[in-house]
């Protein structure tokens, strides 16, 4: 089994709020001395064969990362970059993508093998993240063989909600012991306790 990563990072950050009152661009909030894809990129790499970034907007931005940027094209939140990355990977040989987004620096280091372990009981091999009793669709393994299927939902018109897709696809739930592992910074408030956990972590 081949499994390719991707970061989904296709989001606006509206809550992070710039002073101009436009949105910020998580990617690049600085956490502990780093960009915050840089957390993301960390965990997830050593986890996959390889690893892309979908984003919109210039992609030159993101160059001092090295990764391959996956404009999703259609503005139509997580699927959709989950989407492009599946086209990606699929003629480079993957078998599956594993997908995380980029406001997710606690990721588990064994995100993948859990999620590989919960598919093979799933009728299309699609596997998502639960911890704490709460489901964590982003974070989840997605077979190539799902590229087509994931169009014709994105195409057909209803909203594209993660949940209405994993769902319908039978996806198959990987249980995690650590709910704060799956902890997205969403506000400033957020990111500012992030912060102080890793500082208290060095310290």
């Amino acid at each position: 089994m081949r499994i390719f990563g991707v970061i989904l990072a296709g989001g606006q950050g509206q809550r992070m709020g710039g002073s101009d009152g436009r949105g910020r661009d998580k990617a690049l909030l600085p956490l502990a001395g780093a960009p915050l894809l840089a957390h993301v990129i960390a965990r997830l790499e050593p986890q996959v064969e390889r690893l892309a970034l979908s984003a919109n907007g210039d992609a030159a931005r993101f160059h001092r990362f090295g990764l391959p940027v996956l404009p999703d094209h259609l503005g139509a939140g997580p699927l959709a970059g989950v989407l492009a990355a599946l086209r990606w990977a699929a003629p480079l040989g993957a078998t599956a993508v594993l997908s995380a987004p980029v406001d997710g620096p606690f990721l588990p280091g064994d995100l993948c093998p859990r999620l590989c372990l919960a598919a093979e009981g799933a009728p299309k091999g699609l596997a998502v993240a639960q911890a704490g009793g709460r489901l964590h669709p982003t974070y989840a393994l997605w077979p190539v063989a799902l590229a087509e299927p994931l169009a014709a939902f994105l195409a057909s018109g209803v909203k594209p909600k993660v949940m209405a897709f994993t769902t319908a696809q039978g996806a198959a739930e990987a249980d995690f012991p650590q709910a704060a592992a799956f902890d997205n910074l969403n506000t400033p408030e957020d990111l500012a306790r992030a912060e102080a956990l890793l500082q208290g972590q060095r310290g």
